[in-house]
């Protein structure tokens, strides 16, 4: 009886298995378009399709269904997809601590942000931070906290910066995830500065119901500090809405119409001193939320990602303005 050769079907994979490759497989898969990736890779149409075709032949698998809107995943992948994002992340990780060892500056750190602390907090800290290493490559990433949890579980954020999740969260209840909190922050009513309800000297809640209204989407967990300001106060939930975590579609929907919003309150001072928007007076909306930063637990931040968190724990010292309790330790 022969023995058993320690060389696996994994070995065999793996030795096949190139860099390139993958790096076009995670864009098309991004893009869910051969053309799309082409385009952002500078590579021709026909060179994507061949490196997927060689990388379904090396998988012995079907990665695309193809059809004339442009590519699906299948189930393998969408199950490659998870684990190259993983690579990617690692390879990364390791770029900057080589950079590191060697005495260099250089690094890259990708933050995911929400509207809470786009217009104030992350600006201010990016600054901070491009004062101490200019060659730190800040990549800012916008979203939802459905898309930016998970994709800081599987290492394609370093951090998310803005509101952190409730404690009973279902998004982040499975993750290996830290959060810490900088400072605490409302929700205000605002509205463009020549909406007719900011020259009114008897402004009352049901004023509000007259008007359409931008508000968070319905998964959001400032939809329903919304939902419930509008319970407490015994107003009908607007019928005229659009939900948005825009920041920018947000300001410009409120400054060019009739629309009112809520927006955390050191969001909207910036807009405000600016002439773009007003606060009507009708104090807080909902209990302050915590603001600050979540990164992972299971994995070490690289050098550029704790100067970042460094540059946030600054800039919150230096605003007097950001409300709260800073959490510096």
């Amino acid at each position: 009886m022969s023995e058993r050769s320690p060389f696996t079907v994994s070995d065999m994979i793996l030795n096949r298995l190139k860099l390139r490759p993958l790096l076009i497989f995670d864009r098309v898969l991004r893009n869910q378009s051969i053309a799309h990736a082409a385009r952002e890779m500078n590579l021709t149409q026909p060179a994507v399709t061949k490196a997927i075709r060689e990388l379904e032949q090396q998988l012995d698998t079907v990665l695309f269904d193809r059809n004339n809107r442009g590519v699906t995943p299948t189930d393998c992948g969408v199950l490659l997809g998870e684990r190259v994002k993983s690579v990617i992340a690692e390879l990364r990780y390791l770029t900057d601590e080589l950079n590191t060892f060697k005495g260099g500056v250089i690094g890259h750190v990708v933050v995911g942000t929400q509207i809470s602390a786009s217009a104030r907090l992350l600006p201010r800290a990016i600054l901070l931070l491009k004062e101490r290493a200019p060659k730190i490559l800040v990549t800012v990433r916008e979203g939802p906290q459905d898309y930016l949890f998970p994709a800081l579980a599987s290492g394609e954020l370093d951090l998310v910066v803005g509101r952190l999740p409730e404690p009973d969260a279902p998004v982040t209840g499975k993750m290996a995830l830290s959060h810490r909190a900088l400072y605490r922050n409302s929700l205000c009513v605002v509205s463009g500065g020549h909406h007719p309800l900011v020259d009114r000297e008897d402004i009352n809640l049901q004023h509000l119901a007259e008007w359409p209204w931008i508000l968070p989407p319905l998964d959001s967990p400032a939809r329903r500090v919304a939902d419930q300001f509008f319970k407490e106060t015994g107003l009908p939930t607007p019928e005229n809405i659009v939900e948005s975590l825009s920041l920018l579609t947000n300001v410009n929907l409120l400054v060019d119409s009739s629309f009112l919003g809520m927006m955390p309150t050191a969001a909207a001072r910036r807009f405000i001193a600016a002439g773009l928007l007003t606060r009507l007076p009708l104090g807080d909306v909902g209990p302050p939320a915590e603001v600050g930063f979540s990164i992972r637990q299971d994995k070490p931040l690289t050098p550029a990602g704790r100067q970042m968190i460094e540059c946030l724990k600054l800039a919150v010292q230096e605003d007097e303005e950001l409300p709260g309790y800073n959490q510096t330790e």
